[in-house]
């Protein structure tokens, strides 16, 4: 590993249900760590003891961070005997909490994993919006921009698809286009509100410790076109003459985490 290079975080998330708040949590979490890259590796319905000691050792075995959202009382004390056993850093996420409001109400929680996946409505439009945000991810398909109920565009790893997918949780179908000179932005960009549009840029230098840092996890050298500092100022002035044409909504994301910039997003689709 070169000197300047970012070691690997792995972090396990163990739930026994889908392990969406477990994820969502960590990446609120990693985001105040950026450019360093995590590899996040859910577990979810976990349901028995020999399960969640075999994560446990794969977690001992990979130098891993475990984080779980364990709903039985009895799967939770097994995780932190596990743990213990094996030398693992492991994070009860909803343990304290549940205790607390037993205490608090005087009750006794219902310990049913999955409540807060309820199938209703709202549950079955995350689903749809994240199934969107994937198959028109990085235009795929282009006819998505004009199904879209928001479109991101802008150069390669400017966070448009953790910012799909972020927002698709939120139950938005986001289309994200990627500006790259030598292919030429679809015309489909242009026949829709441009409201519905927003253009991520990002500072030339923070662009290239990124894209440098994506290379070498790669495996590739750091030295390629892809992150050499006058290539991404070429694409970021191609980009901004895009944004100016159609007129978007633009936004620096230079240091800013995912959810932050989801939030500016909101606000102006709220407002219009």
């Amino acid at each position: 590993m070169a000197a300047d290079a970012q070691p690997e975080v792995i972090i396990y998330v163990v739930s026994d249900s889908a392990g969406d708040t477990g994820e969502l949590v960590v990446r609120a979490a990693v985001a105040q760590f950026h450019p360093i890259h995590t590899d996040i590796r859910r577990a979810p319905f976990v349901h028995d003891e020999a399960s969640l000691e075999r994560f446990v050792r794969l977690a001992k075995e990979h130098d891993a961070i475990m984080l779980y959202t364990l709903v039985l009382p009895g799967m939770r004390e097994r995780m932190i005997e596990f743990a213990d056993k094996h030398g693992v850093t492991a994070i009860d996420l909803l343990g304290s909490l549940i205790k607390s409001l037993e205490l608090k109400t005087d009750r006794k929680a219902r310990q049913e994993p999955g409540l807060n996946h309820v199938l209703d409505e709202n549950y079955f439009r995350k689903v749809e919006a994240v199934e969107f945000a994937v198959k028109y991810d990085d235009m795929r398909d282009t006819t998505g921009i004009l199904k879209a109920d928001i479109v991101l565009v802008g150069v390669s790893r400017t966070s448009k698809t953790p910012l799909s997918m972020y927002l698709a949780h939120k139950q938005f179908k986001v289309a994200n286009v990627p500006l790259i000179p030598e292919v030429g932005p679809p015309p489909e960009l242009f026949q829709i509100p441009k409201e519905k549009v927003v253009g991520l840029t990002i500072d030339v230098r923070y662009l290239n410790g990124i894209r440098k840092e994506r290379l070498k996890a790669l495996g590739l050298p750091d030295s390629a076109s892809y992150a050499k500092a006058e290539r991404i100022e070429f694409e970021l002035q191609y980009a901004s003459s895009i944004m100016d044409r159609l007129g978007c909504l633009v936004i620096d994301v230079s240091h800013k985490a995912v959810e932050e910039t989801a939030s500016l997003i909101l606000e102006h689709i709220e407002s219009v």
